[in-house]
């Protein structure tokens, strides 16, 4: 047995409102790894309708990792959503036009690049992920959280803003963990050891590798 099929849509046929993301998203500037899954109460197949602001003017990606899950409700702010923030006004005058057409020379909106998720990493209900953020390996983001800064690998956060409240490992662990990538791994691999994925002996897992 090699696992279920990443190329399924639906990978829970009685359970149609959680579908393997890679497979329903069409924006080539949102790319998801292998086996990351979108949960949704309502209308999972339309998963882009979390993803605000994402103009081609402004160039940035939605980058998503293997094995993640994503909960209904999570929405990702991008780079479109930005306004001047240090100027006398945040008013976006030049998009009117008539006459302030103008406004916007010799400057350029805030820019926070690439909204990066890694592997691994649980997005919890309702949760709101901000511009340019980077999403560590295995980390977990509380429900209702509203993420503003990056997050290391392995930790849990949560809150309004996002803080800390632990790291799921101890940093020796995180270092192993992050060196086996056992999502790159292949399927039958994958199979053979989903025990110990499912088991939290790290040691047993660099063992087994």
């Amino acid at each position: 047995m090699t696992g279920p099929n990443p190329l399924t849509v639906y990978p829970l046929p009685q359970y149609n409102r959680l579908c393997f993301l890679k497979n329903i998203v069409k924006n080539p500037n949102i790319i998801v790894g292998d086996y990351t899954y979108y949960d949704d109460f309502e209308d999972v197949a339309n998963f882009e309708k979390n993803v605000k602001y994402l103009f081609d003017f402004s160039g940035d990606k939605l980058i998503i990792g293997r094995f993640c899950m994503i909960a209904s409700g999570v929405t990702f702010i991008m780079n479109g959503a930005n306004h001047l923030t240090e100027a006398i006004s945040t008013y976006p005058f030049a998009v009117f036009g008539n006459g302030w057409e103008n406004a916007m020379k010799d400057k350029t909106y805030p820019f926070k690049g690439d909204t990066v998720v890694g592997n691994d990493v649980w997005i919890g209900y309702n949760s709101v992920i901000m511009p340019g953020i980077h999403i560590g390996d295995g980390a977990i983001i509380g429900s209702c959280s509203v993420v503003t800064k990056d997050v290391e690998p392995y930790a849990i956060v949560g809150g309004n803003p996002a803080r800390e409240i632990r790291k799921r490992f101890s940093e020796a662990e995180i270092e192993s963990l992050l060196d086996i990538k056992w999502w790159d791994w292949a399927p039958d691999k994958l199979t053979r050891n989903v025990n110990l994925l499912t088991g939290n002996a790290v040691q047993a897992l660099q063992k087994a590798v």
